[in-house]
């Protein structure tokens, strides 16, 4: 697989990652180990060196999993984790403190079997500590050698200014896709001029965007998608429009939904780094297949023309936790 620098560092990484999260946590019934690690390990066989975790997701029980699937090919691959959260008490504490920025990368550090982090991510933006500490806190970890680089997710660009002058920012992570272009008008531009890497998370729309969901489809309990607006069914019946895009160029470039949805991204910008998550091989190669598909800039002429005319209905999160995103 193609490989991309993320922004100005020196982290170089597979064009198209793996999400883990939905491994362990967040879409139904956790995978059986096995089939996961297995899942993995054939994600590096196919050349992905690009695997992201967070200690929340479980919590803690993905970023053991991540540890013991890739620690045969530690050498060879990026891991990227997040603190941010209490995480016994869930997503509903944040805590980026210092001090606990610090414990929270040694207890990563231990469940994924390593002596170093790649890129560590404050996962989402905590209001209640200035976020020069948190960065201080970060560039403490990268001079003590148990940190490679520091990470954003979901900040606004006077956010991500602001952490940079403190410690580089390598990277940050927010949503981005066909339906979810929130990053265009202020973060984009920022990385761009301050050469951070992006890396979108939720690039499938949460599965949206491949046209396997629709209005009649229904999820386990555990799934956040019944919680999120964007997935009733009156706003999947609405947001069909932008799958049926997809599909209609899909067909006359011999690929998925899926794939014209990674390629989009990937033609954005040579510093953006997908990440989609899956629990199926068969998908794995699909998402990884997208790295090939090559969308001709009157392709993204096209696909540019016809998304401006679809509203995109829902919003991406309930309101508790949409507020904890752009600070």
């Amino acid at each position: 697989m193609q490989k991309r620098k993320l922004g100005n560092s020196h982290l170089e990484v597979s064009a198209i990652g793996l999400g883990c999260m939905g491994l362990s946590f967040g879409y139904g019934p956790a995978t059986d180990k096995q089939e996961a690690i297995s899942l993995i390990r054939t994600a590096v066989e196919r050349g992905v060196t690009f695997f992201d975790t967070a200690e929340i997701y479980g919590p803690f029980t993905n970023e053991e999993l991540v540890g013991e699937a890739l620690a045969p090919f530690r050498e060879q691959v990026v891991i990227a984790t997040k603190f941010g959260f209490n995480a016994d008490v869930g997503v509903s504490s944040l805590n980026s403190r210092p001090e606990h920025i610090k414990q929270v990368a040694d207890a990563s550090l231990k469940r994924l079997r390593t002596d170093h982090i790649d890129l560590f991510y404050q996962h989402r933006v905590d209001p209640d500590v200035p976020i020069e500490d948190v960065a201080g806190a970060v560039k403490e970890l990268i001079q003590e050698g148990k940190v490679k680089h520091f990470g954003l997710s979901e900040a606004s660009a006077k956010t991500i200014r602001r952490a940079h002058a403190v410690q580089p920012v390598t990277a940050v992570q927010s949503e981005y896709s066909l339906w979810t272009r929130g990053p265009e008008a202020e973060v984009l531009p920022t990385l761009e001029e301050l050469g951070i890497g992006f890396v979108p998370f939720s690039p499938l729309g949460k599965g949206f965007l491949t046209g396997k969901i629709s209005e009649n489809t229904t999820f386990a309990s555990s799934d956040i998608r019944n919680i999120i607006p964007r997935f009733t069914p009156e706003a999947m019946k609405a947001n069909q429009a932008l799958v049926d895009l997809l599909g209609q160029v899909a067909e006359r470039k011999k690929a998925t939904p899926a794939q014209i949805a990674l390629a989009w991204l990937l033609a954005q910008k040579p510093w953006i780094v997908p990440i989609p998550g899956t629990t199926k091989l068969h998908r794995l190669q699909e998402n990884i297949g997208a790295e090939s598909v090559e969308l001709s800039p009157d392709d993204l002429r096209e696909i540019e023309s016809a998304a401006s005319k679809i509203t995109v209905h829902g919003a991406r999160y309930p309101e508790h936790l949409e507020k904890r995103t752009g600070l």
